[in-house]
């Protein structure tokens, strides 16, 4: 079934929505949560409630991209839960790709610095700049949260590269940021 087809079962309320997006995105979607959360049931739980995210929003919501949006569902729904299992102390897992980025960025600098700047749509136009080998690595480290290792494997890179490439990334998104300030 095609995405459009999927669309058009949610805004005609049919329960076969779910399943269908189930089928189709389940596997990418368990592994964009296992990826940030570590933990299967944590994963499957945040899956669940992915779900119940899509067929509360669509409609109103026609997205253009469906595997997309439903990774973006299940990515932020992730890190909600990451947040929560780190506040309670119920998770070893404390360093997220995330948090390189933002070290990146601080360099001594305030945050405040960076308050009136609207952050997805800085990112969006970040991503525009660069070459798409470059943007294909940023997104797979920064949104997928894949590994290094992961990421040259995936691309047939060496780890070497794809640290030195987002080494160049996360300066190159610096210096746009900055830009943005003036």
């Amino acid at each position: 079934m095609n995405d459009e087809e999927i669309i058009e079962l949610f805004f005609s309320r049919d329960e076969l929505a779910i399943t269908s997006a189930q089928e189709k995105y389940g596997p990418l979607l368990l592994k964009v949560a296992l990826k940030i959360l570590g933990e299967r049931s944590d994963a499957e739980e945040c899956l669940n409630d992915a779900y119940l995210a899509l067929w509360g929003s669509i409609p109103p919501e026609r997205p253009q991209n469906l595997a997309a949006y439903c990774c973006k569902i299940v990515r932020n729904l992730s890190f909600k839960r990451l947040e929560y299992n780190l506040a309670q102390k119920r998770s070893a897992r404390s360093a997220v790709p995330l948090e390189e980025l933002e070290a990146s960025l601080s360099g001594g600098e305030d945050f405040a610095a960076y308050e009136n700047v609207d952050f997805s749509i800085a990112v969006n136009d970040f991503l525009k700049s660069l070459k798409p080998e470059m943007r294909v690595v940023f997104m797979k480290r920064y949104y997928m949260t894949d590994s290094v290792p992961e990421i040259a494997s995936d691309l047939g890179f060496s780890e070497s590269k794809v640290k030195s490439m987002l080494l160049r990334a996360r300066k190159k998104f610096k210096s746009y940021l900055k830009g943005e300030l003036k």
